[in-house]
């Protein structure tokens, strides 16, 4: 070995850590050239701001970063002509991991900062410092067995080579570069032949580092170079800046969609926290359901630089929303697992939430357009009621946006609607759940609240039957299905001469004989007009479409058998009530009654061929000729 070439051992951290960052810390194996990418940029970045105070640090007017495969030396060059370093910064910044030249001249920029006055108005003099190099650069050693780093210092003659296999040591010699900046030369390994495709590398900076400011260009097989990053990131563009179409060809960027936005959110959050958000609510639904994909897919950047779109910035039940998040408050040499535990990610999430909430707070309350907000709402409805179900902390904010059909308005209504329609008298919201909207409407659990005018919400998505118990109550009113609510009933007087229940006692005695365990009991009842029968769940367990819910999942039920409820205006039990007084056997009729009643609930009967067998026998008996 030449006795200009120095060895060194790296860091004692180095041997610890170094096979964690290439095998544990990033989940992708592309992120390596996010990570290059990231430093070269901020290198450029940090030679243009120290140009500001000394021009002989000016960059060349076609200053860029190079990526440039090698498909027969097997290797691949990411190159840049930013700030550079020096033998000293090479062996402090690559020597030791996670030490940053970076962060060290973030340290010193910001205590710089503290005292200086703005030499220009309304000029930044702080450039977008984004790579830290440490962590971030050892990501190489995920695709190659040797990297060499050859740089040269702006303002300096002198260039330095540190190369290593990322065993232990590293070694420094004397180079020759023609220019300030920086060439990382990556040797890759056998499995890695993916990174020497052109179009392989131009798909990962687009998806990584599409936004960042310095242009990235890439060098193809027969020498031709083609920027592959659109270099503009239009949230950090002032709003008065970007026009209609820019948002809505950016919005379908994102989310992939054709449709325009139904909202759009763009705001910079200062102070103790910074970012930047853009984000979009669709007016479509997506052609894939949203409920294979139960997690928000809002985009996390760190200066301009795509991190993920994993950190969950927002909660599962506003996944539907699509955009971007931009912080400068987070490391870019994070990997996607750590991001979860950080509490500045936690503190962004709170507010990201909080500003899409008052958002649709905010159009939800706005009666010139409440048909579109009902358009959102028929879009992504069933979506935001999950977060009554799952989100004890902000079921209250959510509550007033949801929408529901009634048993007595026309189109849509909301809690705080209804609340305004109550009966003096009435203290509960009532509604009922089922499959679809036209089986509520036509359901025999609705004939008593409708003969007296009392309102009835009617649910039909598939998490209705779960939310209403979670939430409890609203504007201090509990939410009670009518399944369970019949005995509220009697404080309303209902429309019309209803006359007093005829007693049925006879056969109510003798259907509880015959049913048995199948229901918790049998009773006369006034909330029936047209129907003879109807089920009602007992006072305490979920109600009657929960615990239907439970069955077709395979759990079972373990609380109590429904209450079959007669009414004893009927004709049909009028004339079994007849029978019973007469100690006729009403066995058969009785299992029929309770079949009827789950069939009008929307269930089956509990032997269906023994039901058909029954109502085709009834059939014959009523066309049977006369004699």
């Amino acid at each position: 070995m030449s006795e200009t070439v120095e060895r060194h051992e790296f860091g004692a951290e180095v041997g610890r850590l170094l096979d964690l960052v290439v095998h544990a810390l990033y989940s992708d194996r592309e992120i390596f050239l996010r990570e290059l990418v990231a430093n070269a940029a901020d290198a450029t970045d940090r030679r243009r701001f120290e140009a500001l105070t000394n021009e002989a640090l000016a960059l060349p007017a076609d200053a860029k970063v190079l990526i440039a495969p090698d498909k027969a030396a097997r290797t691949l060059t990411i190159s840049d002509a930013g700030i550079g370093m020096a033998k000293d910064d090479l062996a402090q910044n690559l020597g030791t991991i996670a030490r940053s030249g970076t962060r060290a001249f973030s340290q010193a920029l910001g205590e710089a900062k503290a005292g200086e006055e703005k030499a220009t108005e309304g000029e930044d003099l702080r450039p977008s410092l984004i790579g830290q190099f440490g962590v971030g650069f050892y990501s190489a050693f995920m695709v190659a067995d040797r990297v060499t780093v050859t740089s040269r210092r702006a303002g300096t003659e002198e260039a330095w080579t540190w190369a290593s296999d990322g065993k232990g040591s590293y070694t420094l010699e004397p180079a020759s570069r023609d220019q300030a900046g920086t060439d990382i030369v990556l040797h890759l390994k056998d499995d890695a032949d993916e990174y020497l495709e052109s179009y392989r590398l131009d798909h990962v900076v687009r998806k990584w580092a599409d936004n960042i400011a310095v242009p990235i260009a890439i060098r193809d097989e027969e020498g031709k170079e083609e920027t592959a990053n659109r270099g503009t990131a239009l949230w950090r563009k002032p709003k008065s800046e970007i026009t209609d179409e820019q948002y809505k060809e950016f919005y379908r960027t994102v989310s992939h969609g054709f449709d325009e936005p139904w909202a759009t959110l763009h705001w910079r959050a200062e102070g103790a926290l910074e970012f930047t958000g853009l984000l979009f609510v669709p007016s479509m639904k997506p052609f894939m359901a949203m409920e294979d994909e139960r997690r928000s897919k809002v985009r996390l950047h760190v200066r301009r630089m795509f991190i993920t779109d994993e950190a969950e910035l927002l909660p599962n039940w506003l996944r539907f929303v699509q955009g971007v998040v931009d912080t400068d408050d987070l490391p870019l040499n994070v990997s996607r697992e750590m991001l979860q535990s950080t509490p500045t990610l936690q503190k962004i999430r709170r507010a990201v939430t909080t500003r899409v909430i008052n958002e649709l707070t905010s159009r939800s309350k706005n009666t010139e357009k409440a048909e579109e907000y009902q358009k959102f709402f028929e879009n992504f409805g069933p979506i935001l009621k999950e977060g009554i179900y799952e989100d004890f902390e902000r079921r209250a904010e959510i509550a007033p946006l949801l929408r529901f059909r009634s048993s007595t308005e026309d189109g849509w209504t909301s809690l705080p609607d209804y609340v305004s329609r109550m009966k003096p008298e009435q203290e509960a919201i009532y509604y009922l759940v089922a499959d679809d909207v036209e089986a509520l409407k036509n359901s025999a659990q609705l004939e008593g609240f409708r003969a007296r005018g009392v309102e009835v919400l009617l649910l039909s998505d598939h998490v209705d039957a779960f939310w209403p118990e979670q939430l409890g109550k609203f504007d201090d009113k509990p939410l009670r299905s009518v399944t369970q609510g019949a005995a509220d009933l009697s404080k309303f007087k209902p429309e019309g001469e209803a006359g007093e229940i005829p007693a049925a006692d006879k056969l109510v005695a003798a259907l509880k004989l015959a049913l048995g365990a199948d229901v918790s009991d049998v009773r006369t009842t006034d909330r029936l007009v047209d129907s003879a029968v109807v089920l009602a769940a007992s006072g305490s367990g979920p109600d009657l479409q929960m615990q239907r819910l439970l069955r077709r999942a395979g759990r079972g039920f373990g609380g109590s058998a429904p209450i079959l409820e007669i009414n004893p205006r009927h004709p049909l039990i009028r004339s079994l009530d007849a029978r019973a007084e007469a100690g006729d056997d009403l066995a058969s009729e009785a299992g029929t009654l309770l079949d009827l009643a789950r069939v009008q609930d929307g269930d089956t009967p509990r032997d269906p061929v023994a039901f058909a067998r029954a109502v085709a026998t009834a059939l014959a008996g009523t066309s049977a000729p006369s004699a």
